[in-house]
């Protein structure tokens, strides 16, 4: 099971390319992604699997912080889709969390 880590903090230069060949440096990468707008232009940020935990754990030590083409990254495991406790999560509008009506 692939390992995610959100990539912060990104160059709008750097490519999904460069973003895989630089997280080898830890170990074996599954996959690794900029996020672009539909323009194509990067976000700033992206995504990277690593094979093991203990892989994605040496990327975070290896890279959290650190000047890439630069930019200072921040490297941290991302979060599954909706746990991210947004604006929109439910919990924090106040209320009973039933309907307004």
């Amino acid at each position: 099971m692939a390992h995610k880590l959100f990539i912060g903090g990104l160059a709008f230069s750097t490519t999904s390319e460069r973003l895989r060949e630089l997280f080898a440096q830890a170990g074996r990468v599954e996959s690794a992604a900029v996020v672009t707008d539909q323009t194509g232009r990067s976000r700033g940020f992206g995504f990277v699997e690593m094979s093991t935990s203990e892989e994605a754990d040496k990327a975070i030590a290896q890279f959290n912080n650190q000047d890439v083409d630069g930019r200072r990254l921040k490297v941290e495991r991302a979060k599954a889709p909706g746990a991210g406790g947004g604006p929109h999560s439910g919990s924090e509008r106040g209320g009973s969390g039933r309907g307004r009506w």
